[in-house]
C-alpha cells in the first residue's frame, strides 16, 4: 500500500532532518559505497572451487575428515568473496570525528563510554 502525499512528505522531511542533525548516526549505518576488490572475488572463488573438489573427493573416497575440510575451505572462500572492500584512512577519519573540544574519542573506550560521551556533546549542543 502506497503512502499518502502527507506521509511521504512526512518521511521526506524527518529524512532530511536526519542527515542535518545527526551526521554521526548515518555515517554509521550508511553502508560503505567503496570500490569492489576484484581480486579477493577471484581468489574467494577459487578457493571456492577447491573447497567443492576437496569435499566430492572426501564423499567419492569416503574419508569424512576430508569432506569436512573441504567444506570448511568452500565456506572460507564464500566468505572472501562476499566479504565487503577495505575502508579506506579518509572513511576512518570520517568514522572517528574530533569532538567539540577538540580532542578525538578515547582509543580503548567502551560502547557504552563512547554512547555517553556523544549524549554528553548532544546536550551541552542544546542548551
Amino acid at each position: 500500500m502506497p503512502l499518502s502525499e502527507q506521509e511521504q512528505r512526512a518521511l521526506d522531511e524527518m529524512e532530511r532532518s536526519l542527515y542535518q542533525n545527526d551526521a554521526d548516526f548515518v555515517n554509521t549505518v550508511s553502508p560503505r559505497r567503496g570500490k569492489p576488490n576484484y581480486r579477493m572475488m577471484v581468489v574467494g572463488v577459487l578457493v571456492g572451487v577447491a573447497g567443492i573438489i576437496a569435499l566430492l573427493t572426501g564423499v567419492v573416497i569416503q574419508q569424512p575428515l576430508i569432506g569436512v575440510l573441504g567444506f570448511i575451505v568452500m565456506f572460507v572462500g564464500v566468505l572472501l568473496f562476499v566479504s565487503p572492500p577495505r575502508s579506506s584512512s579518509s572513511d576512518e577519519d570520517i568514522a572517528a570525528p574530533a569532538t567539540d573540544s577538540g580532542r578525538s574519542p578515547k582509543r580503548g573506550a567502551s560502547f557504552m563510554d563512547t554512547i555517553n560521551d556523544r549524549w554528553d556533546r548532544r546536550q551541552d549542543g542544546r542548551s
